[in-house]
């Protein structure tokens, strides 16, 4: 099979260090292995500016969406309610998540394109006395849309509730100070900023609140409070971990270090960002959402004409080593272009020169 560039938001385009790391085998009993995994959990919380003393790091097997209904089914007792914002797939995600185990949930939803209106959030949680969580998409992949974190972490703090961000596709690739906003749970997955590949999720979760939290999960595999527990031992995972992924994502760590941090690779995020919108709008392939909510992340843009023939776009821009994604809305024709991953503006460069051939025209300075 070609090694194609992924121009997708995870599974994404790995470097070849952190495929090497994987054809090692590991015994998860092993010192050496657990002590891997020990360090991946310190390394999550300097990312995520969130310091050991109040936030622990726990790590989950399975994809983001394991992550995340492991935070919905530990973080929520009987008593307690959700105001879930959603603004794509993702969201509507959680709302299903959250039916399936018995939330009680408000749901304040807005169109894909638009961000939730901050007054509104003020006035639901001023109205009802009983909401206990607030959660939220931070990057919503359906859309490459932004949201508006620190706005809604302001409002969250200043009721006094417990907030949940769904960071998977930002976290790493996005600066957030988990400590400074006040997350109480954050989730994101091996294989997105960090660059990684597929196989576990994590969550950075504030001890204070995961200490309450002990008997709340329906399940047992996705108990987090439990997972916190056993791993604070001495990195143990309960169940069977991907050893070969565990590894991979430590050298990727490493890796994001290197390359000068969180700060520096959203960066290198934005700049190729910045670059593709701009080709690509010059040829009349137009994004979906405005520049002023748009993330470094992924970018869905809209079929540039009626018969936009996307199927034998697609097939052209592969032919030539990149692989892109289909659009996930409804109302609209578009596809999805990520830059995350091992990618540079030289891709980018070499990607839109791909594009312009297609569409039969030239790009002039």
């Amino acid at each position: 099979m070609k090694n194609y560039k992924l121009l997708t938001p995870g599974p994404l385009t790995t470097t070849m260090s952190i495929k090497e790391e994987m054809l090692i085998d590991r015994c998860t009993w092993d010192d050496e292995y657990k002590g891997i995994t020990q360090k991946i959990r310190r390394q999550l919380l300097e990312a995520a500016n969130a310091p050991s003393d109040s936030y622990t790091a726990v790590l989950m097997q399975g994809s983001g969406t394991f992550g995340v209904e492991a935070v919905f089914n530990t973080a929520f007792s009987s008593c307690d309610k959700c105001l879930l914002l959603v603004n794509g797939a993702y969201g509507e995600r959680i709302s299903s998540m959250a039916e399936r185990i018995g939330i009680n949930t408000i749901v304040y939803s807005v169109e894909c394109d638009s961000v939730h209106d901050v007054a509104k959030i003020r006035s639901m949680l001023a109205d009802d006395y009983t909401i206990t969580h607030i959660a939220m998409v931070h990057c919503e992949t359906t859309t490459g849309i932004l949201n508006p974190l620190e706005d809604v972490a302001k409002i969250s703090a200043e009721f006094g509730k417990t907030l949940i961000v769904d960071a998977m596709s930002s976290f790493g690739g996005i600066p957030i100070d988990v400590a400074g906003l006040g997350i109480d749970f954050l989730i994101s997955s091996a294989n997105k900023c960090i660059q990684g590949v597929p196989g576990f999720s994590f969550v950075i979760a504030r001890k204070s609140t995961l200490s309450l939290c002990k008997g709340n999960s329906r399940s047992l595999s996705l108990d987090l409070y439990d997972q916190w527990i056993a791993m604070d031992k001495d990195g143990k995972w309960r169940y069977t971990s991907p050893t070969q992924v565990v590894a991979a994502f430590s050298k990727a760590l490493d890796e994001l270090e290197t390359e000068g941090g969180v700060a520096a690779r959203h960066m290198r995020y934005s700049k190729s960002n910045s670059l593709l919108r701009s080709r690509l709008l010059h040829i009349g392939i137009r994004p979906y959402v405005k520049a002023a909510v748009q993330s470094p992340i992924i970018t869905t843009f809209l079929f540039p004409e009626e018969h936009f023939d996307f199927d034998s776009f697609y097939n052209h821009v592969k032919e030539r080593g990149f692989i892109m994604y289909p659009g996930k809305l409804t109302d609209k024709d578009t596809f999805r272009i990520g830059n995350i991953g091992e990618i540079y503006e030289s891709d980018i460069t070499e990607l839109c020169e791909i594009i312009e051939e297609y569409m039969g025209r030239q790009y002039n300075e």
